[in-house]
């Protein structure tokens, strides 16, 4: 983990966050001023924010997806009843009709 060498034995993926942790906790007198830092290497090992953002990213899709067929179901609802749908052309020609 903090060792900065990975499965293969490479630098790991956070081992450059580890390095500015690791420094500022050494230059500092007080550890609050590092949360930052450490906030960053954290996230970098499990993702936490990264999956709550994606979690409502999905939640939000789907909330649209539900809605947009909620009103589909609405404009289908209304067709199936047998109720004329109208475009205006209708009363175009009768407006126009009128003008003469």
């Amino acid at each position: 983990m903090a060792s900065g060498y990975g499965f293969n034995g490479g630098r790991s993926r956070c081992f450059a966050y580890w390095q500015e942790f690791s420094k500022c906790y050494s230059q500092t007198d007080t550890a609050a001023e590092c949360a930052p830092q450490g906030d960053d290497y954290v996230e970098c090992l499990f993702h936490h924010r990264e999956i709550a953002r994606a979690k409502q990213i999905k939640a939000e899709f789907i909330r649209k997806a539900e809605h947009q067929a909620k009103e589909g179901r609405k404009t289908a609802d209304v067709l199936a009843d047998g109720v004329i749908v109208g475009v205006g052309l209708i009363q175009r020609e009768k407006a126009g009709e009128g003008a003469k």
